[in-house]
């Protein structure tokens, strides 16, 4: 499958004279590999058996460094499967979209190239099977998503940058330590061998200290309070698809890792340091809330929700139950389509009005923008958790493992957590019915005097001509919507297809929770020694 996306990168090297010569061209080219690795995903669903999902299935496994036991080994179960075809689908919306709305800033070529190896880095740490592998893979994703905000952001893209890629690169060496702690005592590479042996052969204070190491590392990514400062920034500051994929893939990685790495390579240190991590997780909870209601940047409010909502998949993890890691692992994937699609959505407001400040947007978009306006409504009411859609099952599920914590955790305090992340809920439900009253069904702003804004970073004005690649794209007026045409444009063919198959895939795993959970439940359980 990552095979796919890197030839599509190395095809680009091509010089442009030679091979597609068009911006649109080159978006087209990308879109093209994006859905068949697409397909190839779903067609691992299909040879998938989901009669055994504990089973690592689809595995490849080569000798890369047989001297120190290094191997290429990749393989999919109930925990990786979900996130392998979350990031092909949204990967591939993400091409889809660019089709009519590329980001200012050309260079569409270079940022294609990018995207495409950003996906072969995600689908690597979600399949990856090896400790050194998984590490590969994990820093493969940094560069592409660093490079991506600095060229293709806002007017803070390069603070946003660097505040990215020096919290990360912090925490990759943190994490890089802590593995190789256990790999050198443990003898071992192979991260089916080590979860297999639930820790044994590694002494209780080696497990303690690189639990500390590998949370800490991953928690960056994830990312937890009081970790997670750079995340609002490069939110705010990156495209519409960078922000896409940020939140809906690459914050799954720091969460992943904790369930795929530290807890069974460090089980004695995960219940050492389990009640920190459930403190943390309910900080972050509530933070991220009384943050969102201090925004007045709609980018910036989806930002800061996904400390909160994050925080409810870390607190899962924190109850080390089988309920708990389950919540978690929904609560990634409900969290990576509703938060992708509110992505998308703030990236079509910004358009349209030029701006994504609340207060200039104003009110009334339900009566300029119906369509759009409810969608925003339908994404907004699955985050804060409404019954029936997917942002319910992870954060009830997450609560329900912390009143019923690990029996050697401290009850009372994850009974604490529980009703804190309560709150949490309650005031996430406040800060997304409050941000809809003021642009959607608020008082509509006076007209302004003079041509519409100009649109920003994701101006549908479309990006300068590449050089060298023969002149401006033919019929650009018609590939690229005019922001001249006013808030209530028409929402495009593009839009709708990165749309929809997001709000069809929260009302399934909202309304079938089974049809997630069945797949990860047995893995889970796997994971605690079949308890």
């Amino acid at each position: 499958m990552m095979a796919i996306p890197l030839f599509g990168a190395v095809a680009l090297l091509v010089p442009a004279d030679r091979f597609l010569r068009t911006g649109f061209a080159v978006r087209a080219f990308g879109t093209g590999v994006s859905a068949a690795t697409l397909l190839v995903a779903v067609s691992a669903l299909t040879a998938f058996d989901f009669g055994d999902t504990s089973r690592t299935q689809l595995q490849a496994d080569w000798a890369w460094a047989p001297a120190i036991g290094l191997r290429f080994h990749l393989g999919a179960d109930g925990i990786s499967l979900p996130l392998v075809v979350l990031t092909a689908l949204l990967t591939f919306l993400c091409f889809l979209y660019t089709l009519r709305h590329p980001p200012a800033g050309g260079r569409i070529r270079l940022l294609t190239a990018l995207l495409l190896v950003l996906e072969v880095g995600l689908i690597g740490t979600f399949t990856a099977l090896d400790l050194v592998l998984f590490f590969v893979f994990f820093e493969t994703v940094l560069i592409p998503m660093y490079v991506v905000i600095m060229l293709w952001g806002g007017d803070g893209r390069r603070a946003a940058a660097t505040k990215f890629i020096l919290y990360t690169l912090l925490g990759s060496g943190l994490l890089l330590a802590g593995m190789l702690l256990v790999a050198v005592n443990a003898g071992t590479l192979d991260m089916v061998q080590l979860a297999a042996r639930h820790g044994s052969g590694v002494s209780h204070g080696i497990q303690i200290a690189a639990f500390a190491l590998m949370a800490v590392g991953l928690a960056v990514k994830a990312p937890m309070w009081p970790l997670h400062t750079w995340l609002p920034d490069a939110h705010t500051e990156a495209p519409t698809v960078g922000s896409v994929l940020l939140a809906g893939v690459l914050l799954k990685m720091g969460t992943y890792g904790l369930v795929r790495v530290a807890l069974p390579l460090a089980p004695d240190g995960a219940r050492v340091w389990a009640p920190w991590l459930g403190l943390l997780a309910v900080i972050g909870i509530v933070y991220g809330a009384l943050a969102c209601l201090a925004q007045r940047d709609l980018k910036r409010m989806i930002a800061y929700s996904s400390v909160g909502h994050m925080g409810f998949v870390l607190l899962g993890i924190a109850t080390l139950t089988p309920v708990g890691i389950n919540a978690a692992l929904f609560g990634n994937i409900a969290h990576g389509l509703i938060t992708g699609l509110l992505f998308f959505l703030a990236g079509a407001v910004k358009e349209r009005w030029g701006t994504t400040d609340m207060d200039r947007i104003g009110g009334g978009m339900l009566g300029t923008a119906p369509r759009l306006a409810s969608v925003l409504t339908f994404a907004s009411v699955a985050s804060l958790g409404l019954p029936g859609l997917a942002g319910f099952w992870g954060e009830m599920l997450a609560m329900v493992g912390a009143y019923r914590p690990h029996a050697d955790l401290p009850r009372g305090a994850f009974v604490t957590f529980m009703a804190v992340a309560g709150i949490g809920a309650l005031l996430t439900a406040g800060y997304f019915l409050r941000m809809l009253a003021k642009i959607t069904h608020g008082p509509a702003p006076e007209p302004a005097a003079g041509p519409a804004p100009a649109g920003g970073p994701e101006s549908t004005a479309g990006p300068a001509p590449e050089p060298g690649v023969g002149g401006p794209e033919p019929a650009a007026a018609d590939l690229e919507p005019a922001a001249a045409a006013g808030p209530g444009a028409v929402v495009s063919a593009q839009e709708y297809a990165a749309w929809v198959p997001l709000i069809a895939l929260t009302l399934l795993v909202g309304l079938w929770p089974k049809t997630l959970l069945d797949v990860t439940a047995a893995p889970v359980r796997a994971l605690f020694g079949g308890g």
